[in-house]
């Protein structure tokens, strides 16, 4: 049998203890057939076969996003960009430009901004944007999704005014001398808002969808996670018929779907390897830049121990979703960043897994950011995955010890800790949250250099990790998080042709060197879906 294409010529780091490097791979349809040498792998060429000199180049599996927002990170691409704005004027500017030729009534979504950027730090307020969008509704979030600014428009619409009451997870925060809305929207307080946002036709999901899989293949992603629930499904199965679904897709429901999932007997797994159900998504709390991350002790100078999310009201229902999907073999992935949610969380999953007895569930805990140190050990008993995302150590260390206290810093995004524990990590990166690059985000975990430049050696160093862990994190770590370690994570024979070739060799450069690698190429099933510079 001879090869469809061979790659050869490189310096190839397969994540298979088996076989850590090779030379060369020799790919039969959409799997790899054979690794080796350049010799070994010579025989396999035949009169048809596409042979890629990779001229030296570094070649990893095909990296894995193991959280993302995948369609809204398509919406985003084409929407206002307010992400690394630093003043009120530059917010003002951006924002004013984008609605200038926009149709009249249009909703004006996403943005990103980061209120920490600015020169002032300061919640923006609906009078920066009231003058400028009389004629759009504007609801934009804050990066992280826990926090958004609402204009004037937008919150008539929603019957948002003084006397409307906070909600259970959420705060509408208001002007203490007037106690009107300021349009700041806390976590379940903008789903007022998202309620009354008109859906996506199946026309625009279709172009969100697009735009996600370029960026995906230009970042050597070659399957991703998706927690956006059901919105991109639609656009997801037309893309899969038509041959066009160039990144794999395997996509979290919000888990307060677990009745419906339960009653349709869907498990996780079902699908197809382009395009697969990979279980249930949920929340426990909100997001330390948006203060709604929920600890036990306060937030340095208030009395706020940050919220607990509405999907945890009432009392109890968050075990209940999870006893559900667990009683109905469904993976769940659940957001806790706060101590005190993942004290709650951890203690769900145990009182659950002691009640459905000894069995491979892998739980996940999305994010998993400050840790108190004897729930490490929580974590590796429950055999519970840290899916976290590196690329927000490196951005919330630049301010993080203005909300918090030097002790729960020392166990802040505590990757080592975890390793050290026996707990699995698989890395992400929370897109559009943070910028959709594996690199990326194994320069932050070996580094840990804040984005700010004022922690050269690293913020919190003793929390690095050695390159290995952060490729094994981006790769087969990411496969095991979906129950999927046999078929990918791994230049292995057998295992589908997933490949990203990288310019630069991740070992043979410093560090700090990592951010700068770039993507030369993208296989996907044995199919290039992606090639740049040679």
């Amino acid at each position: 049998m001879h090869a469809d294409l061979i790659l050869t010529g490189g310096r190839i780091y397969t994540v298979d203890p088996a076989r850590p490097w090779i030379e060369a791979v020799a790919v039969v349809g959409d799997r790899i057939a054979a690794v080796g040498s350049r010799e070994d792998i010579a025989p396999w060429a035949g009169p048809a076969t596409r042979v890629v000199d990779l001229e030296g180049r570094f070649v990893l599996p095909g990296l894995i996003d193991s959280h993302i927002h995948f369609i809204q990170g398509g919406q985003a691409l084409s929407s206002v960009q307010l992400r690394g704005v630093a003043s009120r004027e530059e917010f003002r500017a951006r924002l004013g430009a984008y609605v200038e030729d926009l149709p009249e009534g249009e909703w004006v979504v996403e943005g990103n901004w980061d209120h920490q950027c600015f020169t002032k730090v300061e919640l923006p307020r609906k009078e920066w944007i009231d003058d400028i969008t009389p004629r759009h509704p504007v609801c934009l979030n804050r990066l992280d999704g826990h926090m958004a600014l609402c204009n004037s428009v937008a919150l008539r619409l929603a019957h948002i005014g003084r006397d409307t009451p906070d909600v259970p997870g959420g705060e509408i925060v208001r002007d203490p001398a007037t106690g009107e809305p300021t349009g700041i929207l806390k976590d379940a307080a903008a789903d007022l808002v998202y309620q009354i946002f008109p859906p996506p036709t199946r026309a625009q999901l279709r172009r969100m969808a697009e735009a996600s899989l370029r960026a995906a293949a230009e970042k050597g992603v070659t399957t991703v996670h998706d927690v956006s629930g059901e919105a991109g499904f639609d656009a997801y199965q037309d893309l899969l018929k038509e041959g066009r679904l160039t990144t794999r897709i395997s996509f979290y429901l919000p888990i307060t779907f677990v009745s419906e999932t339960v009653k349709l007997k869907l498990k996780s797994g079902f699908g197809s390897a382009r395009l697969r159900f990979a279980g249930l998504k949920g929340f426990a709390d909100g997001s330390l830049g948006s203060s709604t991350a929920s600890f036990f002790d306060p937030y340095l100078g208030t009395g706020n121990r940050g919220l607990f999310h509405s999907q945890m009201f009432p009392e109890g229902i968050m075990k209940e979703r999870v006893q559900a999907a667990d009683q109905g073999d469904l993976q769940v992935a659940i957001h806790a960043i706060g101590d005190r949610a993942i004290d709650a969380l951890l203690g769900i999953f145990e009182e659950v897994e002691q009640a459905g007895g000894e069995r491979d569930r892998r739980f996940r805990m999305e994010h998993a950011q400050h840790v108190r140190p004897e729930d490490f050990a929580r974590f590796a008993r429950g055999r519970v995955i840290a899916s976290v995302q590196p690329y927000h150590a490196i951005d919330d260390g630049r301010w993080a010890g203005s909300l918090i206290d030097e002790a729960r810093l020392a166990w802040a995004f505590p990757y080592r800790s975890f390793l050290d524990a026996g707990v699995a990590l698989a890395f992400g990166s929370d897109w559009p949250v943070a910028p959709m690059d594996p690199i990326l985000a194994i320069h932050a975990a070996v580094t840990r250099q804040t984005l700010d430049g004022r922690h050269p050696d690293g913020w919190i160093p003793e929390q690095k990790i050695s390159l290995e862990a952060a490729i094994h994190a981006s790769t087969l770590g990411g496969a095991w998080a979906e129950f999927a370690e046999a078929e990918k994570g791994s230049i292995t024979p057998g295992k589908l042709a997933d490949v990203a070739v990288l310019d630069r060799d991740l070992f043979r450069i410093r560090p700090e060197e990592i951010k700068d690698a770039h993507v030369s190429m993208t296989l996907c099933g044995g199919e290039v879906v992606y090639r740049n510079g040679f």
